[in-house]
């Protein structure tokens, strides 16, 4: 058995491929015997599905966590955060609190339609604002406030509400294994963001 947790660094947004490689690499470690894992983090967000699905699995595994903010945690980013035992921070990080936003492009939708996809950001933002309550003492009704607020915390202020345990530099030890999960663009999506910097 391994005498120090596995790191793997998470580095993109919370989105399907990017869990799917987080949950296939902690499988398999855990086969290996692996009972120890530092989760390092620093996501702009991404899709709620995910990442409460994430959090659900991390938090329902037979071994030891640890999530370490190493730049930016922010949206559902924070849920996955939570998924952590123990909740560290660099000291030069911050973390974001938003609501859920639903996007139309071009669809037709009727009332009902309407009310259904309402009736699903509500409950989005009462599961997020849940996980970070259970996650920190903070009282449901506080969270979501923060959400509608758009709340950035920084790691002191992260530590005063009970998000992070810990602001510490050090990310791992020397000789650890360390596992990447990264997110590239695809050319024409990083082409267009460029495009839009220049025209600002």
């Amino acid at each position: 058995m391994p005498a120090k947790p596995v790191v793997i660094k998470f580095f993109g947004p919370v989105i399907e491929v990017t869990i799917n490689a987080l949950m296939n690499v902690i499988d398999q470690k855990m086969k290996e015997g692996v009972t120890q894992f530092i989760l390092l983090i620093s996501s702009p967000g991404g899709n709620v599905f995910h990442g409460l699905s994430a959090y659900n699995y991390l938090k329902g595994l037979p071994v030891t966590v640890t999530t370490h903010n190493f730049g930016s945690v922010d949206s559902i980013g924070v849920v996955l955060f939570c998924g952590g035992d123990k909740r560290l921070s660099v000291p030069q990080a911050r973390f974001l609190l938003h609501g859920v936003s639903a996007g139309f492009q071009n669809i037709r939708l009727e009332e009902k339609q309407l009310e259904e996809r309402l009736k699903g950001l509500r409950i989005d933002i009462e599961n997020i604002a849940k996980v970070i309550a259970a996650n920190t003492g903070k009282s449901v009704q506080d969270v979501t406030s923060a959400m509608l607020e758009r709340t950035t915390l920084n790691p002191d202020e992260a530590k005063e509400w009970g998000l992070v345990h810990e602001i510490k530099s050090a990310l791992f030890e020397a000789d650890s294994e360390v596992v990447s999960i990264q997110y590239q663009q695809p050319q024409q999506v990083r082409a267009a963001a460029m495009d839009e910097n220049l025209n600002e």
